[in-house]
């Protein structure tokens, strides 16, 4: 069964999401080998695609919410489509690039593995990252927010989260891997920005649908002993990866 935990909170997604940063594009585009065509897979707000859209000739994005796609980042080049990550209607040997951004580890693995050997050109690149639980820099509101994380949220996550805690070394991978760095992202936030991010959380959809209230609020409302609404404070999120070559 497709499991779709982001169209009811799509908006915010779209607007509260992490940017991820240049350094992993960087990298990923110096092992690909032609920029004709990519396949942003999950694109959920079209970041990755609207970023591949500057490089690539032609950039195709799918995702199974159409609210996400509604509000997607555009450009000329990309064309977006509702279809599963594990079945598609693209032909075979159309892709120099399929990438992944925080949503392979909804899929069904080994079907979408051969989706992407079927959808690839010979020798073209994949490459997935995911970015695990935020840190904030102070000692006290990071403890209110493992806290938060870990007791108050835990029980109201998916089983996939799993695969974000372990930073992907749990996930299965069959293809021909590449080393890759670790990456990080770091943002000068506002309370209200931190709200507005947990609130895309898919365990706080599933616990407001079960308690019809949210966790989120009570949590902010504590930071507020820390911070004023103006303050910004320092978060980091951590950035893993899967890279492969698809050999044919």
């Amino acid at each position: 069964m497709l499991k779709d935990n982001f169209s009811t909170q799509a908006a915010l997604y779209a607007k509260f999401r992490p940017k991820y940063p240049e350094e992993i594009y960087d990298f990923v585009l110096s092992k690909v080998k032609s920029f004709d065509t990519a396949w942003d897979c999950a694109t959920g707000n079209g970041q990755v695609a609207y970023r591949l859209s500057e490089t690539f000739k032609d950039v195709f994005a799918t995702d199974i919410s159409q609210k996400q796609l509604d509000n997607a980042q555009q450009a000329d080049n990309i064309h977006y489509t509702i279809a599963q990550a594990e079945k598609t209607d693209f032909q075979a040997n159309t892709f120099d690039l399929i990438t992944v951004g925080q949503a392979i580890h909804w899929f069904d693995f080994e079907r979408f593995y051969q989706e992407v050997r079927r959808v690839a050109k010979p020798d073209a690149i994949f490459a997935a990252w995911g970015y695990g639980t935020l840190t904030i820099d102070n000692v006290e509101a990071n403890v209110l927010f493992q806290d938060f994380y870990q007791e108050q949220i835990g029980e109201y996550w998916d089983a996939e989260r799993g695969y974000i805690d372990d930073e992907y070394r749990t996930l299965p991978f069959t293809l021909a891997e590449i080393e890759s760095p670790r990456f990080a992202m770091s943002y000068q936030w506002t309370l209200a920005e931190l709200e507005g991010y947990l609130n895309t959380w898919s365990s706080v959809q599933k616990y407001i649908k079960i308690h019809h209230e949210n966790p989120v609020d009570g949590f902010i409302e504590s930071l507020k002993a820390i911070y004023k609404s103006s303050d910004t404070f320092t978060v980091n999120f951590p950035i893993f990866m899967k890279v492969g070559r698809i050999e044919k």
